[in-house]
């Protein structure tokens, strides 16, 4: 399920714990700081006032006489005093004495007559200490600490202690509406994992009787958008317990071992509230395995809060009552250690939902929408495989949007039916002007598919023919219904599948003498297909039932995204190469066999399709008739 506020009949109600009362200024950190730093400039005040203390007084024309009995070791001359050191050591310290004069003028006399004697000294006007600290220090730092308490307070959590997430986890409370597994349809057999684990909420004695344990942890995997979230939340809404619900990525910051306090945080809360459950979505963010040395490149943060998380888990006992939940698009990614017997002791795959379950996802979402009495659900959701929950909801609101645009008050069949082409092909671009060259020749394309698709044994029924071009550059398609959902293909199915991808190359090759590049998607998806059935299926008699080449799968949800390794020699390599055409071949030979021995009603459905633009299935039947032989 896609969204799981109109699974629950709107938004539920949320509370945010630890949000703290209004904090009296005193206890602000800003006024803290301000007060050490009146503290450090206070230090450096007396300080300087006993320094000053210890100096020894003496007159001017003492200090004359020093001079020239070159008695001065140092002198520092200001506009107000004379201080410096004697050559002279004071008994008790041991150290030269130090003295301090003012002198009548500082004239250039008095600089000769240090000169001539050999004196170290320095002139300073208007300089002292205390002027120095505040300039230096003071103000720089008082202006680094406004400028940070402004950002501080634009950027929101940081003035309120980055070390805290109370304000990031979501309370769903026991009272209220709640998601239960009646608001999920279809996937029964998640539906069944998951009631074990709200009889472990609901009665953790019931187990321990059996002498097992409740497990920790919950892993939920699958694509995104398919309801891992609202999954979690059914289980809370099923036990009646606390729902702690938070992000993998809430708990990274720039600071290192942020991630861990806050880790530590959300348990002590999770315990008190016990039984409960916290789910962790998204939980690769902080679950990614981690790295060997500098090899990998470890990210610190991330490492120190995933051990943090492990270690959690660990320290609390399963008769608490607190079950962790996870969800996650990417399980190959996660460190081994998450996924121990201890952990998260469960996993369960939510897979993309089949016919049945898109039948009953799009009744949730079509609830409240007004329909026409022709709109028909069951063929929505075969126009629709593969799509998750949250498509599915995408296809309800563009339908109502097509609605709109026309100023009806019910949502039509032909609204769905342009959501689907809408998200599948993009929006139409009736506004890209094709020549009546072009047109003929992709409405003969289009034609050729459609009639081997309805020649071929096993091909699915045709269900839309197009030939409105769409923005993403496709300037027409084909599309087909099955009639039911197969998890497997038989050779001469897969057979089939070529020769009806190569059917609209064979009609422009018959009708317009020639081929053009439209056929380009086509050939890529019939060699790819001969392939498979070659190299990867053993479906070839010459090569024999052997898989040729390794693949290493990237992504444990996304199988197209693999890396092959050939592991054959280069005789057999053009073995493969030779059976791929011979197959790819085969099927356009069928195709134009077909489509020579129905060539009027080719001519006849490309003129139509011309003409109108956009054919049903019906229509397609009609102009084909029983010419296919199918």
């Amino acid at each position: 399920m896609a969204k799981s506020e109109f699974h629950a009949g709107g938004d539920k109600p949320r509370i945010e714990i630890n949000k703290s009362s209004k904090t009296p200024f005193w206890q602000h950190p800003q006024f803290n700081l301000i007060l050490y730093l009146l503290f450090i400039l206070l230090s450096f005040h007396f300080w300087g006032q006993a320094q000053e203390a210890r100096r020894l007084e003496i007159p001017y024309s003492e200090f004359l006489q020093h001079v020239e009995k070159h008695e001065v070791a140092e002198a520092v001359i200001t506009d107000k005093a004379i201080v410096g050191t004697l050559t002279e050591t004071d008994p008790q310290t041991g150290e030269p004495k130090r003295f301090i004069t003012v002198p009548l003028l500082a004239n250039q006399e008095l600089a000769d007559k240090l000169a001539a004697n050999g004196v170290r000294y320095t002139v300073r006007v208007g300089d002292n200490w205390l002027s120095q600290f505040f300039f230096n220090w003071v103000l720089p730092f008082g202006i680094l600490f406004l400028v940070w308490g402004w950002i501080a307070r634009n950027m929101g959590p940081l003035n309120k202690g980055f070390l805290n997430i109370g304000n990031r986890i979501h309370v769903h409370p026991e009272e209220g509406p709640k998601v239960t597994f009646g608001d999920i349809a279809g996937y029964e057999d998640v539906k069944q994992e998951l009631r074990e684990t709200v009889d472990f909420l609901k009665d953790p004695q019931r187990i321990r009787e059996l002498g097992g344990r409740a497990p920790k942890g919950v892993l939920l995997l699958g694509p995104p958008g398919t309801g891992k979230t609202l999954f979690a939340r059914a289980v809370a809404g099923e036990a009646g317990v606390p729902f702690f619900n938070i992000s993998g990525s809430e708990f990274i910051e720039m600071f290192v071992g942020v991630g861990a306090a806050r880790v530590r945080e959300l348990f002590e809360q999770a315990r008190a509230k016990a039984p409960c459950i916290i789910f962790i979505d998204e939980i690769d963010a902080i679950g990614r395995s981690r790295s060997a040395g500098m090899l990998g490149g470890g990210h610190d943060e991330r490492e120190q809060t995933l051990n943090q998380l492990l270690t959690e888990m660990d320290g609390f006992d399963s008769s608490t009552g607190v079950v962790v939940m996870a969800a996650t698009n990417r399980p190959e990614i996660l460190d081994q250690a998450l996924l121990r017997s201890g952990r998260f002791d469960r996993r369960i795959p939510v897979d993309k939902p089949d016919l049945a379950t898109r039948e009953g996802i799009l009744r949730l979402y079509a609830g409240r929408m007004k329909l026409a009495a022709d709109v028909d659900l069951r063929v929505v959701a075969a126009r629709t495989p593969g799509f998750v929950g949250a498509d599915l909801e995408n296809i309800c609101n563009e339908a109502a949007i097509f609605a709109l645009r026309d100023n009806r008050h019910q949502v039509e069949m032909r609204d769905f039916e342009a959501a689907i082409d809408r998200v599948i092909a993009g929006p139409e671009a009736r506004q890209r002007a094709m020549s009546p060259e072009e047109k003929r020749r992709v409405a003969v394309h289009e034609s050729g598919h459609a009639l081997v698709a309805v020649a071929m044994p096993t091909g699915d029924p045709v269900h839309r023919v197009t030939i409105i071009p769409r923005a993403i550059g496709a300037l027409g398609f084909t599309l087909q219904l099955p009639v039911e959902e197969k998890l497997l293909s038989t050779p001469q199915e897969m057979k089939d599948q070529i020769a009806i991808l190569l059917g609209g190359r064979a009609a422009e090759q018959l009708v317009l003498g020639e081929i053009s590049s439209g056929a380009s998607n086509d050939l890529e998806k019939a060699s790819e297909i001969a392939r498979t059935m070659v190299a990867r299926l053993g479906m070839s008699e010459k090569l024999g039932p052997v898989v040729w080449g390794r693949q290493q799968q990237l992504q444990y949800l996304n199988s197209a995204q693999t890396v092959e390794e050939r592991n054959f020699s280069e005789a057999t390599a053009e073995a493969i190469d030779a059976e791929v055409r011979a197959l790819v071949e085969e099927g356009e030979q069928r195709a134009r066999e077909i489509l020579q021995r129905c060539r009027e009603r080719l001519d006849a459905l490309a003129a139509e399709l011309e003409e109108k633009e956009s054919l049903d299935g019906e229509d397609v039947k009609r102009i084909i008739g029983d010419c296919a032989g199918r």
